[in-house]
């Protein structure tokens, strides 16, 4: 396996280990206060309405992981499978995951929407452009068969 390859798996990851601590985080938030009586399940068994911001907060993160991030996902893979990995994917991913991990540290703690809007946008914008690349080497660049 190639060394951008590797470098690639490890951007994939990096972004489902920013997954899985929202998930805990999450967890940490929601189940004690479940687990002590504070918030009956009947509050929570439709909606999440009945949390503190915090939690929603970090609810409401933890589902926009499997927004972008999917788009993410598929293209890496199908870079891996495609074979030829290069720099320009490996650049576009870590960036990607990297404004991930940005928009998610602003999302779960100061919220400031404006700021979010920006890395999130930003990360949409560098996923375009990996995408791009990605049709372009494939589709248009890559030799015939």
């Amino acid at each position: 396996m190639t060394l951008t390859a590797k470098l690639l798996i490890l951007a994939i990851a990096a972004q489902v280990l920013l997954t899985v601590v929202v998930l805990v985080l999450m967890g940490l938030q929601r189940v004690p206060m479940v687990m002590s009586g504070e918030i009956a399940i009947k509050d929570i068994a439709v909606d999440r309405d009945a949390y503190p911001l915090k939690a929603k907060l970090l609810s409401n993160n933890f589902d926009n992981q499997f927004q972008l991030p999917v788009l993410f996902y598929v293209g890496a893979l199908l870079s891996l499978v495609a074979g030829g990995t290069g720099w320009v994917e490996i650049v576009l991913a870590w960036l990607f995951v990297l404004l991930r991990y940005v928009h998610a540290a602003i999302h779960i703690s100061t919220n400031r929407v404006h700021r979010r809007f920006a890395a999130y946008t930003a990360g949409l914008a560098v996923l375009g452009l990996l995408w791009l690349w990605l049709v372009l080497r494939l589709v248009f660049f890559a030799p015939s068969i």
